[in-house]
């Protein structure tokens, strides 16, 4: 098929197997729990869908040629990497937040690197199971989710590495290798029991399929939780512990912002049985493959920050517009004060997806024809867009004013004994009807006052790696010691000259390089 209809998704979840578990009960895919998700993936399947944006929402798939959607296409150019950014711009814009599918997108394109890096270093047969299941997903144009946060348990330094746990279950792991199973086709097969959690694993209620990775670096001893693998998010043993968000119910001003919600979702495996051709990363089958779990997690992340700065740019560029829109309501768009305020905004959406295009254009090459985008950029990217999102909205508030945390119930505007008073009493600017002034009110409610909206700004902190995660992986690869030869040159140094100095692209390479060392050194001692 290539490029899905929403139809066909529709249809796909409905028949899945009841595992959801939400205010005390199990229950299915059909509730009005789910509405706000799945009009967000009505919006990415009907713009893959519009000849208008076929130019930056299909591409032609590397396996067979044929035309598929983007968000389950490899990005094998400088091209394809820019092209992801501005369709997932594009995407957000139409939902006025986040795509959703971005994470599935991220984690196949992850997995299509590290599969064949750690088959080519180790012998190992992952690469061959990623195409067959790449393949599967372009053809039926699947929602994928990544799972990849664990729940980690004791922070304590006493228990750094996964297996130190008291509770081994605190990451993800195999509990029984190489056991007989039933696999998807329903006939008998080889496979791993596996057995723990992951959370902050949003939209996973409605998605196709759940690609599980690794949160970390694993080391001597993590073994059993060096493990990648997808299966459907109905499959036998997957648990999914449901948190709805969605705007306010509207009876009379039906609006698009108002439409959109997610789910978001602790994934609990419990004792789940995972078919061998499902596997793309095993630490029990081979001892060198525990050093791609870590570097799975971080080809993921960096991917998935390169999303950021085409989600995060376009979150910024929703916000500067309701800023804008609210301000002409309020009267006060000519005012220096909102002009500045919303330039700060705009500045930032704009920074953030320039970061995103110069990480595109510094992409390297990798042996499996993949491109990866530069790490720093990426990261500096997602940065500064974690450390705004609060001003952000700080700004919307103070450009609405406290009327969107005070407004009428949306039907006294219909009732015959109050309407006229209610649409009398909200206009402001004699530009916008009382119905305008009262649906930009209303939108903003839903921005600034709900519970939906609250979720949203931590996950615009948090989402795909914390500042300081950020933080910790541009000092990990920017190249301070050679930085700082120039102000020794300029301070005087003897034997100090002006080095060149043009930073070279970062990729996740190089902590797999320099674990690799590591655990050589270790073997030599």
């Amino acid at each position: 098929m290539g490029i899905g209809t929403y139809e066909a998704y529709r249809d796909r979840i409905s028949k899945m197997k009841p595992n959801i578990y939400l205010h005390g009960e199990k229950v299915d895919r059909n509730g009005d729990w789910v509405e706000g998700g799945c009009y967000v993936m009505k919006q990415c399947y009907d713009i893959a869908n519009d000849p208008e944006y076929a130019d930056v929402c299909t591409a032609t798939s590397h396996i067979t040629g044929e035309t598929i959607n983007r968000c389950t296409h490899i990005h094998r150019s400088v091209d394809d990497l820019l092209k992801k950014q501005l369709m997932t711009r594009l995407i957000c814009h139409h939902v006025g937040g986040c795509m959703q599918r971005c994470m599935g997108t991220d984690a196949l394109n992850a997995v299509a690197i590290v599969s064949y890096d750690c088959d080519e270093a180790c012998g190992t047969h992952y690469q061959k199971n990623f195409e067959k299941y790449l393949l599967y997903c372009q053809e039926n144009d699947l929602y994928c989710n990544c799972a990849q946060t664990d729940v980690k348990g004791s922070r304590n330094s006493k228990y750094k590495r996964a297996h130190q746990q008291p509770d081994p279950d605190m990451f993800l792991h195999v509990v029984e290798n190489n056991v007989d199973g039933i696999g998807l086709d329903g006939k008998p097969c080889k496979g791993e029991i596996v057995r723990g959690a992951k959370i902050c694993n949003s939209a996973a209620p409605y998605v196709d399929e759940i690609i599980a990775l690794p949160t970390k670096f694993m080391g001597p001893g993590d073994e059993s939780y060096a493990i990648a693998f997808a299966l459907p998010a109905d499959w036998d043993g997957i648990k999914l512990m449901a948190l709805p968000g969605l705007h306010h119910k509207r009876k009379h001003l039906d609006a698009p912002f108002a439409k959109i919600g997610d789910v978001e979702c602790m994934t609990i495996f419990d004792d789940v049985f995972v078919p061998e051709e499902r596997i793309f990363l095993n630490g029990m089958d081979h001892p060198d493959v525990l050093q791609y779990a870590g570097y799975l997690a971080l080809m993921f992340a960096n991917y998935h920050r390169h999303s950021y700065t085409g989600c995060k740019a376009a979150v910024s560029e929703v916000i500067a517009s309701q800023a804008a829109l609210v301000a002409d309501v309020n009267d006060i768009a000519g005012a220096s004060h909102v002009r500045e305020k919303l330039c700060d905004i705009i500045g930032v959406a704009e920074l953030v997806f320039a970061a995103g295009q110069a990480s595109a254009y510094r992409a390297v090459r990798f042996p499996n024809g993949s491109y990866v985008p530069d790490e720093i950029l990426t990261n500096a990217g997602r940065r500064i867009a974690g450390h705004n999102i609060y001003h952000e909205y700080e700004t919307l508030a103070d450009l609405t004013g406290g009327v969107c945390a005070s407004l009428p119930t949306e039907e006294s505007f219909y009732d015959p004994e109050t309407a006229d008073l209610c649409n009398k009493y909200i206009l402001r600017n004699p530009a916008y009807t009382a119905e305008e002034t009262h649906r930009v009110m209303r939108m903003m409610e839903d921005k600034l006052c709900d519970p939906f909206e609250a979720s949203q700004a931590v996950a615009g902190v948090h989402g795909g790696g914390s500042p300081l995660m950020e933080t910790i992986t541009m000092m990990s690869r920017y190249d301070l010691e050679e930085l700082k030869k120039i102000a020794k040159y300029l301070a005087g140094f003897e034997g100090v000259e002006c080095p060149r100095y043009e930073r070279k692209t970062a990729t996740p390479r190089a902590m797999l390089d320099r674990f690799h060392r590591t655990v050589q050194a270790n073997k030599e001692k």
